[in-house]
């Protein structure tokens, strides 16, 4: 890959820097996509010990390229996302990873192919974290800013997901007693 496509590559995904997410910050500041995709990629580098079984430099780059898509066509929350949206970020995304050096194209795509599979232990551990860094997110930002369906969602989001490891069940029970403690103290006040 020569320098110019290089930059070229950088310069799109430097969209997801100004392309907000649906989630607040703390301070209750709009996050970025980039935000999100670097508190996920962060998760899975913090478990390498927990799964060493799994390749968690794999999870790390699945955690760092899950969003690229929303380059594309912004951040649309889980809960509105329809299959025409998924269709058309996953379209403009393939066509934009085809475009780029053959051996990059390739990678990419091997990787997107795996996380969409679900099937292998990487991907089924960054799909969970995906889902558990918004759910922690929700429960760092101000409760005020939480839409009226996201306070069952924060209750029920991901169970599903998390599954097939004890690991990740148990963070997403003490996730779920941070929501209620939040929504008990927070709703009070």
């Amino acid at each position: 890959m020569d320098v110019r496509e290089y930059l070229n590559i950088l310069h799109i995904a430097e969209r997801l820097k100004d392309t907000p997410r649906h989630c607040t910050t703390t301070k209750g500041r709009t996050e970025s996509v980039a935000e999100h995709s670097w508190r996920v990629s962060l998760m899975a580098l913090l478990l390498r010990n927990v799964f060493p079984d799994a390749d968690m430099n794999k999870v790390v780059n699945m955690c760092l390229i899950h969003d690229l898509g929303e380059c594309f066509t912004g951040d649309i929350p889980t809960f509105n996302k329809t299959d025409s949206d998924r269709q058309t970020e996953d379209s403009l995304l393939r066509q934009w990873i085809s475009a780029m050096p053959a051996e990059l194209s390739k990678d990419l795509l091997a990787l997107y192919s795996e996380m969409d599979a679900q099937k292998t232990k990487e991907a089924k551990i960054y799909k969970a974290l995906d889902k558990l860094e918004a759910l922690i997110q929700h429960n760092e930002s101000p409760l005020n800013t939480w839409s009226e369906n996201e306070f069952e969602l924060n209750k029920t989001y991901a169970f599903d997901t998390v599954a097939f490891s004890e690991w990740l069940v148990e963070l997403r029970k003490a996730i779920l007693e941070d929501t209620n403690e939040k929504i008990n103290t927070e709703a009070n006040v």
